[in-house]
């Protein structure tokens, strides 16, 4: 996989750029751009637009509430008018609240040495009231096993990147009573430090309980299950309970592990009551994509991310039972290590790991209705990471108070809103070609739309456009003649907004910089200031004839724009 070089001091990471040192030859870029059309039809809606994009997660829950993690999670609050949701692990692990890559811990249960339990809800409280000061609801993630109740507690506490990390908190507790009753104390004490708000959150019991994850059968973990949903229901009745939070469903294994579950939560004895069914809410799993190495630069695998979602989709809809309860992609990414860090991770930095989000996303309402599912979210693998060096490749939306490129594409695709728009290009890839071959030949240059009406009787729109590739390499621009039909009036209103190599990309200005390991404060704040959204196009006055309206962009590869007309 390609690290993006590091450019001389003053040469920005661009085209001309890389050609005047030499990294890569003119004849690169002597393709002319590619000619798309994207017609938005104004007039023509297709149900209201429902984000999917507005969760977000971390095994880290420590560093919610460190300085930058809370200025991180005001800034997702921010995003758009709706709630974001975020989902963390290590919840109920074992240790003194100190955080390290994909290790947190808060120490709510503690045993004496005569067996009298102790809980202690000081640190969980330290990170729940950052996310609800900052309006973020928690996805509350019933995990991991506490020491003193671990059946094989040592060894407990992981050393990532060496080793296992499936250490003492993956097993099963020795007492399911013992647990039960934590799972109960930790939801009332919720409710009592938090009120009615609590009603808003989403619940669920544990991570990935298909792989190393959970040292117990799939029977175990449905007994888990039961008696944490049982336990959180007696406190909360209107708990929203889901699960479960299996790996994406791209083998045998894992469809199987999902089917019993499904099974069981339909059919099966409820271990805790005795009664047929257990509450289930929402049904989730994790699509992951699969990067590779190709002539030294990355290539993206977004077909297999895709792949995974179908899948799971495919078996949900399978259940009469299960056709109409929401799904969560619990973590939805293009692979699957967050704190894995280096070079052959660089694309993270840049535009592609932004483009490649939007992409995914937007296929995914597809698939959703191509079964005819509700998505409820699409979760986000990433946050931030304290104690690391800056653009260090780790999948991260901020690195040191810093907003990556990817943070933008969430902030386009926050200003999404009303109904969706009919939205044709003649530059997209079918859905069947991006999940079986990728966008490996040609890009997919692509968009969707939505209209609304609003509170000063205006009319909007929004196109959302993507240009993406799988690999990593330059390519043509798009040139772009989005057409918008079904305005009423004789003029509009347009802006455009751009996150790519040169635009809402503070890595490019970090390497100008000379890729600075300790920035000067002014550098510092230079470079936070261009992590923010740029607006590339100010508003301005487009003419109406017949009620169409046509603007004309280009759009380099691995970039997204959002274009905004007002009539």
């Amino acid at each position: 996989m390609r690290f993006n070089p590091i450019l001389p001091a003053g040469i920005a990471w661009t085209l001309a750029g890389a050609i005047a040192c030499g990294l890569l030859p003119p004849t690169v870029y002597a393709q002319p751009p590619r000619p798309v059309t994207i017609t938005v039809h104004a007039d023509k809606t297709m149900g209201p637009y429902k984000p999917i994009w507005n969760f977000f997660g971390a095994d880290e829950p420590n560093y919610i509430s460190a300085p930058n993690g809370q200025k991180l999670l005001h800034e997702l609050s921010a995003l758009s008018p709706v709630p974001v949701y975020f989902r963390p692990h290590n919840l109920l692990t074992s240790g003194n609240g100190e955080g390290s890559l994909k290790w947190g811990s808060t120490n709510a249960y503690t045993e004496k040495p005569d067996g009298t339990v102790v809980y202690d809800w000081t640190i969980t409280d330290h990170i729940f009231d950052a996310l609800t000061a900052a309006h973020v609801r928690p996805l509350v993630e019933i995990g991991f096993m506490p020491e003193a109740l671990s059946i094989h507690p040592e060894p407990y506490r992981h050393t990532f990147p060496k080793g296992d990390i499936y250490t003492g908190w993956s097993y099963p507790p020795k007492d399911y009573d013992k647990w039960a009753k934590l799972v109960g104390a930790y939801a009332a004490h919720l409710r009592q430090r938090y009120g009615a708000s609590v009603d808003q959150w989403m619940w669920e019991i544990w991570n990935e309980p298909d792989i190393g994850y959970w040292h117990g059968t799939p029977e175990e973990y449905d007994h888990l299950y039961d008696v944490s949903a049982n336990a959180i229901r007696t406190v909360l009745p209107n708990a929203r309970i889901g699960g479960p939070e299996s790996t994406g469903v791209a083998s045998s294994r894992a469809e199987a592990f999902l089917r019993q579950f499904l099974e069981h939560c339909a059919h099966g004895v409820n271990t805790a009551t005795g009664k047929t069914g257990t509450p289930l809410d929402f049904i989730s799993y994790h699509p992951k994509g699969r990067p590779v190495s190709v002539n030294g630069h990355v290539r993206m695998d977004i077909g297999h991310q895709l792949r995974a979602v179908d899948r799971g989709m495919r078996i949900i809809a399978s259940y009469p039972e299960w056709r109409n309860t929401p799904i969560v992609l619990g973590e939805s990414d293009p692979e699957g290590c967050a704190a894995c860090k280096g070079p052959e991770n660089g694309y993270r930095n840049g535009p592609l790991y932004g483009v490649s989000v939007a992409e995914a996303t937007m296929r995914t309402y597809e698939l959703a209705r191509k079964y005819g599912l509700t998505v409820e979210g699409s979760v986000t693998w990433a946050f931030e990471f304290e104690d690391q060096p800056y653009f260090a490749g780790f999948r991260e939306l901020a690195t040191n108070g810093i907003d990556k490129p990817v943070l933008n594409v969430f902030r386009m695709m926050g200003m999404l809103g009303g109904n969706w728009a009919q939205t044709d290009s003649s530059g997209a890839l079918s859905l069947e070609d991006i999940e079986q071959v990728g966008a490996v030949g040609s890009p997919d240059i692509n968009a969707v739309a939505t209209t609304q009406t609003t509170p000063d009787k205006h009319h909007e729109a929004r196109i959302l456009i993507w240009h993406y590739h799988d690999d990593d390499i330059s390519g043509a621009e798009a040139a772009i003649q989005l057409r918008l039909e079904g305005l009423s009036g004789e003029s509009a209103t347009a802006e455009e907004f751009r996150m790519d190599a040169s635009h809402s990309n503070s890595y490019a200005v970090w390497q100008q910089m000379g890729s600075p390991a300790q920035p000067t404060t002014e550098q510092q704040q230079k470079l936070e200031a261009s992590g923010a959204l740029e607006q590339i196009v100010a508003p301005h006055s487009v003419p109406v004839a017949n009620g169409t309206t046509e603007i004309s962009l280009t759009l380099p590869r691995q970039g997204v724009a959002l274009v905004r007309v007002r009539w």
